[in-house]
């Protein structure tokens, strides 16, 4: 019953959806576009006598972990693949990573018609859903087509955890629609048991995110952008990634503190979202730091204070012209970002309180001393200012991330061997 009311609701809901779509659109005009597909208007998927997966991503993150995936099974050229999104930036990051290899629409919304007319057009043999990304009326319509699901790189913060427990009725019946789920860490699968998975259908695999592999061309790249930035050595780098509104504004304030102890040092500053590069630009000249866009290619002066990140996909090599990261994400109610990208460079890391997004990994970064939470602007500078001033710590720090990253690697060929599994059974 308390489906029917969700869909209910849902399906009444769509005017407002797409007016909201519209009114996005005036910022980032890519929201107006397709949006047919958002009700599964979409071409017949060819069929080359090969199973079909479809892999659904909702954000930046959650594409780059299903990639490795993706570009794996890609590999075996034995399967079709169809990959999801539901925002332009997504869109955007999937025809850049794979082109014309894989099969890409925006996600239909979570009605049953909707998804019915989804899943006639790609016949998928396995559906896998990145992290959280679990919607009740899909895996129902899934199930009822008889085709497998897998909840990849699966994790469940408490307080997304206590969310899903006040609709007990609809989470539950939606957890025995899925087939499988290969979750990140055994307090992480907990919560899922006690929500109704049955723990016959899951298995903690670790997180696909540690897999990360920098090439040698991505290291020659990074290393050639710190030459610049750095200018051949004499400036420190201070980079803060991934950062939403509210937090500008405290990460300014403290490199504002940091420029008064050190005035050669320069900060890469990357916003979340590509809608807030103008916003955090002007408020960065307002401030009076001299700034430079990423995406200008301008190579910053002696006099320039920051750097803005306003390019997508660039994220990781802009930490590795780093020598400290600020994770953002951390300072709002937001859980935090990926604390590996940085640690894989062996970069000491700073990040501010809110991290239940990465709590496990936030907390062995932290009792590895690679990891420094602070709750201020002015404990931000005295942390980054600490590491700066202490390259010993600084270099110790970055060292015991980046040894973590590789003592828990080997996530992702868990996952391809379930996913094997599970296209065994599939009809």
């Amino acid at each position: 019953m308390l489906r029917l009311i969700y869909t209910l609701l849902f399906t009444l809901a769509l005017p407002i959806i797409v007016v909201r779509l519209w009114l996005r659109g005036s910022k980032l005009p890519a929201y107006r576009a397709r949006i047919g597909e958002r009700f599964g208007v979409i071409p017949q998927l060819e069929k080359k006598h090969k199973q079909t997966i479809w892999f659904h991503t909702v954000s930046v993150g959650e594409f780059i972990a299903a990639s490795q995936l993706i570009n794996a099974l890609l590999e075996t050229n034995q399967y079709d693949i169809v990959v999801t999104t539901t925002t332009p930036t997504g869109s955007e990051q999937v025809s850049k990573k794979f082109g014309a290899r894989v099969y890409h629409v925006y996600a239909p919304y979570d009605i049953p018609f909707l998804i019915n007319r989804f899943l006639n057009k790609t016949a998928p043999s396995l559906a896998v859903f990145m992290e959280t990304e679990l919607w009740p009326n899909t895996l129902r319509q899934c199930h009822k087509h008889a085709i497998p699901t897998l909840l990849a790189n699966g994790r469940l913060s408490a307080k997304s955890a206590k969310g899903y427990a006040k609709f007990s009725n609809l989470t539950k019946p939606m957890l025995h629609n899925l087939s499988f789920a290969a979750i990140q860490n055994p307090t992480d699968a907990e919560r899922f048991y006690r929500l109704g998975l049955a723990q016959k259908s899951s298995e903690v695999t670790g997180s696909i995110k540690f897999d990360i592999a920098i090439d040698a061309t991505l290291a020659e790249r990074a290393a050639q952008l710190k030459g610049e930035y750095s200018l051949e050595g004499k400036r420190k780098i201070l980079i803060a990634a991934s950062t939403h509104r509210g937090e500008d504004e405290i990460i300014l304030d403290a490199f504002h503190k940091l420029l008064e102890r050190d005035n050669s040092l320069l900060l890469l500053l990357v916003p979340r979202h590509p809608d807030r590069f103008n916003n955090v630009a002007q408020l960065c000249t307002t401030r009076g730091f001299n700034i430079v866009t990423r995406s200008s290619q301008q190579a910053p002066s002696a006099q320039t204070h920051i750097v803005l990140g306003d390019t997508m996909g660039e994220l990781m090599l802009m930490y590795g012209a780093a020598d400290i990261a600020f994770v953002g994400g951390s300072f709002v109610a937001n859980g935090g970002h990926n604390y590996l990208e940085p640690a894989v460079w062996g970069l000491p890391i700073v990040s501010g309180p809110s991290q239940f997004n990465f709590a496990t990994i936030a907390q062995a970064l932290t009792q590895a001393a690679s990891l420094y939470t602070v709750h201020s602007a002015d404990e931000l500078a005295d942390q980054v200012d600490g590491l700066f001033a202490n390259t010993a710590i600084a270099q110790q720090a970055g060292l015991t991330g980046k040894r973590f990253v590789s003592e828990n690697q080997g996530a992702t060929q868990k996952h391809l061997d379930i996913i094997q599994r599970l296209l065994s059974n599939a009809p």
